[in-house]
């Protein structure tokens, strides 16, 4: 079986949008895109090395990969080489050109799809940006590790990680790093329901 991961860079008030630029997804009139670009340093470009050092294939929603197709392709830095050598499976709702190879196409149910693509052998399935295909995988548990990026920003409004309607779960923390400009990097997996006490 194989192990689904989700990447995602986070404002402290838990938005995922546009953190790479200000036309990244302008949608619902986000404006504060680029949000995490002035906090790269060198131990946050160790641990994306770390996480694309093994084989992996990548999981996207249709907008991220259009965003990724535009530049991964023409890309020398760091983690183009593994990016571009990864099979993209993309979801999308329509039948888009994908061009940016090897891409496949998920065909009907995002959930279904992913969950039958989890059951095959292969590499990590590492899911980065798609914020609105991670609201279906969340919803229906097909997350296995969340590697959550949290910048020390609070943006108030934006498409959020865990957005209405996310089902109550634990998460047990298994490992963790700070950048030295206040990035923290938490690596999460599912712990179960969520055992409540009282003080």
């Amino acid at each position: 079986m194989r192990t689904l991961v989700v990447n995602t860079f986070l404002t402290l008030d838990g938005v995922m949008q546009a953190p790479g630029g200000p036309e990244e997804d302008e949608s619902g009139s986000f404006s504060l895109g680029g949000w995490s670009v002035n906090y790269w340093d060198d131990r946050m470009g160790e641990v994306i090395g770390e996480s694309m050092s093994h084989p992996f294939d990548l999981v996207l929603g249709r907008r991220t990969y259009d965003i990724f197709a535009g530049y991964w392709p023409r890309a020398t830095e760091p983690g183009a080489e593994q990016l571009n050598a990864a099979t993209k499976y993309v979801a999308s709702r329509g039948r888009p050109t994908l061009d940016w190879a090897p891409s496949v196409l998920l065909d009907g149910d995002a959930a279904e799809s992913v969950a039958a693509l989890k059951q095959g052998d292969g590499p990590e399935l590492q899911v980065h940006g798609s914020a609105d295909l991670l609201q279906t995988l969340i919803r229906y548990n097909l997350v296995d590790r969340y590697r959550l990026w949290t910048f020390p920003v609070v943006v108030g409004s934006g498409k959020r990680l865990f957005a209405g309607g996310t089902v109550p779960a634990a998460l047990r923390l298994v490992d963790s790093t700070v950048s030295g400009t206040g990035v923290v990097i938490g690596t999460y997996e599912p712990a179960g329901e969520i055992a409540v006490g009282s003080f």
